[in-house]
Order: C-alpha cells, then sequence, then structure tokens
C-alpha cells in the first residue's frame, strides 16, 4: 500500500489530531461512574490550531485521506 507524502504542516495535523482521539478515548474510558467524560479544551484547541495552519480547517474531507495515508489502521 503506497504512503501519503505529508507536509510538515500535514503531518502536525494529522499528529495533533491523533493525540485529540487519545485523550477523547481516554476521557470515555476512565469517568468515575455518573460523571461525564471530560476533553480538555486545550486538546481541542490544538487539533484546530494545527488543521487550520495546515490549509485544512473546513476540508474535512482531504484531512481523512491525509490521515487514512499516513496511518491506515484507523
Amino acid at each position: 500500500m503506497p504512503t501519503a507524502v505529508l507536509t510538515d504542516r500535514e503531518r502536525t495535523a494529522v499528529q495533533a489530531y491523533l493525540r485529540l482521539l487519545g485523550t477523547v478515548r481516554a476521557a470515555f474510558d476512565g469517568p468515575p461512574e455518573g460523571r461525564p467524560p471530560v476533553v480538555p479544551t486545550a486538546a481541542l484547541a490544538e487539533a484546530e490550531q494545527a488543521l487550520a495552519e495546515a490549509g485544512l480547517a473546513g476540508n474535512e474531507e482531504e484531512f481523512f485521506r491525509l490521515l487514512r495515508g499516513w496511518c491506515p489502521r484507523l
């Protein structure tokens, strides 16, 4: 399977998204009973900023194409 060649900004956006995904998974796996999961706003802000800097904000189709090419297990 060919791998995608990402620019530095695209790679940063993918990595920020993967960190956000890990944070969300941890939040849903670990909250105490009766309490809603909490995702730190900094994790979401980092991903949003990285997407904007890569020119991918509002272009989810292109972003997820890059993500699948770079990290096909998702």
